[in-house]
């Protein structure tokens, strides 16, 4: 397939292709900066449910993440052609083999590939921690978004490389035998495998991985429990376990999820979802609520007693005077609580269940199965198409390789000769998830939680700071999620009670 091509030709083209790759994306993101940059006001379609603060902050928010990651992509860009270009991958593979022998590590191209890897992923957490640090603890910490400690955000760090290293360096090894002894056709076992592997790793990561770095807990008994086991019983949702995630130890952004194969469905909601949420248990929250409660009756009959007082010692000029001011006072608060409600963080009871109905949508027309197929379909079409090439040695040579070691064919065939396909695949899929938005939030709608889910879309917008307007192109390219403004006019301006 390559043999009319030679090295030089091969190699320009991956490079060209990744700076137009790059240039592209850059060009969007331009086209959106612009947006953020020339829009001052909050766009009609919010006026009167986003403040003007909000909005300002949102767009303060938008411009130093837009400037930090056209930085960090500029520099992405030229250090990975900078190591295409003075052999960076063959001189790891050539240091990975002198490791193997230094640290007698058993001979053989898996051992090789894995010392490979693991030397590849500690560069890339090196290079990329300082970018890390800045992203959490200057442009997340000035907003007010980052939640972690220096020392958490170390032992975060130390734990997710753990555990990618445990998890992938056995499926890589198992990977590498299977394509080196599958004859033929090894792309179809190759397949299988990665298939079960997807489909475990779906199974335990939320049960077993999950709660490594996160705590999970139950909801409490309550109305939302209630009322959120209500509906998964009306549409059928086999659901079976109901978590709260502590996510707001390291962000105070908000998410919602379910997983889980056939009839053992999770639903997992982040404590920064909900309005009014006491991470301990039921007994505590109760117990809090009992307290409350108290105070509230100590209060009532302190004030009682003033209100006794007062009558006898003024007189009936005096009273009134004092009920005006009184009443002026009252007045005051009612409009300092319902400002302080509307700045409140997470999401009512009501609003809540909206965005669970929006993912039960999913659940409803199959979104998850069918991204799962898609994916599967594709992943075989390439490995197909990969068991030709992996012939060609060409390629290696291309990028500086005398051998053919597996690992590097995968890396090579999947990461640089699939890019053009895969930016394609990628806009394709981007499109499809977009409408499977659209039906999950139709199918709240055809529920009649479209009110509620409005006024959740916008409130969460707020929360996460999330910048409403958006550029067409830059939006059609990205954004996987229908921008705010579109999935409001989608959802219509339904307002009646649910």
């Amino acid at each position: 397939m390559f043999s009319n091509f030679d090295e030089n030709t091969i190699f320009n083209a991956v490079l060209i292709f990744a700076w137009a790759s790059f240039l592209w994306e850059t060009y969007l993101s331009l086209r959106q900066r612009h947006v953020a940059k020339t829009s001052n006001k909050v766009p009609q379609a919010l006026q009167g449910v986003m403040d003007q603060e909000t909005f300002d902050k949102a767009r303060a928010y938008h411009l130093d993440k837009s400037s930090f990651g056209l930085v960090h992509s500029v520099f992405s860009q030229i250090e990975s052609t900078l190591i295409l270009w003075f052999g960076g991958l063959p001189a790891l593979w050539y240091l990975s083999g002198v490791l193997q022998l230094k640290f007698r590590i058993p001979e053989g191209e898996i051992f090789q590939s894995l010392v490979f890897l693991t030397l590849a992923m500690l560069y890339s957490n090196i290079t990329s921690l300082p970018w890390s640090l800045y992203s959490t603890f200057v442009v997340e910490e000035k907003h007010g978004f980052n939640k972690q400690t220096l020392g958490f955000f170390f032992k975060d760090m130390a734990k997710q490389l753990a555990v990618t290293l445990v998890i992938s360096l056995p499926v890589v090894a198992a990977l590498i035998f299977i394509i080196q002894v599958g004859g033929t056709y090894f792309f179809i076992y190759a397949w299988l495998f990665i298939l079960t592997v997807s489909l475990v790793m779906i199974t335990v990561y939320a049960d077993y991985i999950a709660p490594l770095f996160d705590k999970f807990t139950p909801l409490p008994d309550g109305d939302l429990r209630t009322r959120i086991e209500e509906m998964a019983s009306s549409i059928n949702f086999p659901l079976k376990k109901l978590y709260v995630v502590e996510g707001s130890k390291r962000s105070s952004h908000s998410n919602a999820y379910f997983y889980g194969f056939f009839n053992n469905k999770r639903i997992v909601l982040f404590d920064t979802l909900l309005e009014d949420y006491t991470p301990d248990n039921k007994e505590i929250t109760e117990e809090k609520e009992k307290t409350k409660s108290e105070e509230q009756v100590s209060s009532q009959e302190e004030k009682e007693l003033k209100e006794e007082a007062l009558e006898e010692k003024t007189s009936e000029s005096e009273k009134a005077s004092e009920n005006e001011t009184h009443s002026e006072n009252e007045k005051n608060l009612s409009d300092t609580e319902k400002k302080e409600k509307r700045k409140k963080k997470g999401c009512t009871n009501d609003e809540v269940l909206a965005v669970l109905c929006h993912e039960l949508g999913h659940w409803f027309h199959n979104h998850v199965f069918k991204q799962l197929v898609l994916t599967q379909v594709n992943l075989l079409l390439c490995l197909m198409v990969f068991a030709v090439l992996i012939k060609e040695t060409v390629l290696y040579s291309a990028f500086g390789f005398h051998t053919q070691p597996t690992l590097i064919g995968l890396i090579i065939i999947f990461q640089f000769i699939f890019a053009p396909y895969n930016e394609i695949l990628s806009f394709i899929v981007t499109y499809i998830t977009r409408q499977f938005e659209f039906q999950a939030d139709a199918f709240a709608r055809g529920k009649n939680r479209s009110a509620s889910l409005r006024s959740a879309l916008i409130k969460l917008n707020e929360d996460n700071l999330s910048f409403p307007l958006s550029d067409w192109l830059y939006s059609a390219w990205h954004f996987s999620h229908p921008p705010l403004l579109d999935r409001l006019r989608a959802l219509g301006d339904d307002k009646k009670e649910e």
